[in-house]
């Protein structure tokens, strides 16, 4: 698996970053696989040389992270053989404090997340979305202290407008705070719009860029009446962020994907790899057969032509993801 800079760190991950969130608890969504059926998929990752693993403090309430620390003590001799990231923003409890970016919330979270993944450290704190009810400057101060404390190595962000991010970016400058190392956006070939103003800003600035959803939640990996999955069967946010149109991409993949001889999932993420702003996708896993399309779209050369083909059938978007 290849290794590459994440942005204009000097730290490297895997080309493909393996998504935690459908391990947990199927209590959470009844499309997460808990530890036992995890680690078959986790082992296999990590021997096709995947080092990189984001997760978050919400996914499964916690159990995530659980089984993440766990797997990854398993199939790794040591902490520094892997970068793993986590997140915080979303609701962990009932009060107001457990929630959001508040200097209150950023310092109980990490240490609640250190504690489920079993470590000192994360390689990547990640807020999880923009927190409209806290001033950025508040925010970066305990990120930054999060660093200072070492249980940090890195920050990151995720879905947000240029705008708010570039505010960000400021602020800690202003600050003498640590900066943002990436941005963990929506984006695959049904959802582009990041190109318009996200991408160019993170290049601009040496910002990673680690998407989420590159397969836009399966429906790049299989043709709309191939669509029977657990997870396709009761995603109702797949259904609000993804509409029929959309359909004429997913065609253009299979067409690509037919004249190569390769699963669709290949041809869509080699695509995305193609891209100059991507570092890493982030790429879930519940069957052997994902982790073997992902690690094998690494070395998938597309030619011009091909990448045209997959982009002509694209229609704008409204803004997807930042809620």
């Amino acid at each position: 698996m290849d290794q590459i800079r994440l942005g204009s760190t000097g730290l490297h991950v895997s080309r493909i970053c393996l998504g935690m969130m459908s391990y947990g608890s199927p209590a959470w969504r009844d499309w997460v696989l808990d530890v036992d059926a995890a680690r078959p998929l986790v082992r296999s990752a990590a021997e096709a040389g995947v080092t990189f693993f984001d997760t978050a403090d919400m996914y499964s309430d916690g159990a995530s992270e659980e089984v993440t620390g766990r797997l990854l003590r398993e199939f790794f001799g040591s902490r520094e053989d892997y970068v793993l990231a986590s997140k915080v923003f979303n609701p962990m409890g009932p009060g107001r404090n457990d929630r959001g970016l508040s200097r209150k919330h950023v310092l109980a979270g990490i240490d609640a997340s250190l504690r489920r993944l079993g470590t000192d450290f994360v390689d990547l704190y990640q807020i999880h979305r923009w927190d409209p009810e806290t001033p950025i400057e508040e925010t970066m101060e305990a990120l930054h202290d999060v660093v200072r404390a070492g249980k940090a190595r890195y920050i990151g962000a995720s879905s947000m407008y240029a705008w708010q991010f570039a505010k960000a970016q400021h602020v800690a400058d202003l600050g003498g705070w640590t900066r943002f190392v990436s941005m963990q956006d929506h984006y695959n070939l049904i959802y582009r719009e990041e190109e318009r103003e996200m991408h160019p800003l993170c290049l601009d600035s040496g910002v990673g860029v680690i998407p989420w959803s590159p397969l836009a939640r399966g429906r790049l990996a299989r043709l709309p009446d191939e669509r029977t999955t657990t997870r396709s069967g009761s995603d109702v946010i797949a259904d609000r962020m993804y509409t029929e149109s959309d359909d004429a991409v997913v065609r253009a993949v299979a067409d690509v994907a037919k004249a190569r001889g390769l699963p669709l999932a290949q041809v869509a993420l080699a695509w995305m790899l193609h891209k100059e702003a991507v570092t890493a996708p982030i790429v879930g896993a519940t069957k052997p057969g994902h982790v073997e399309d992902a690690v094998a779209a690494v070395g998938v050369e597309l030619s011009d032509d091909e990448i045209a083909a997959l982009e002509a059938p694209y229609v704008a978007h409204p803004v997807l993801g930042h809620e």
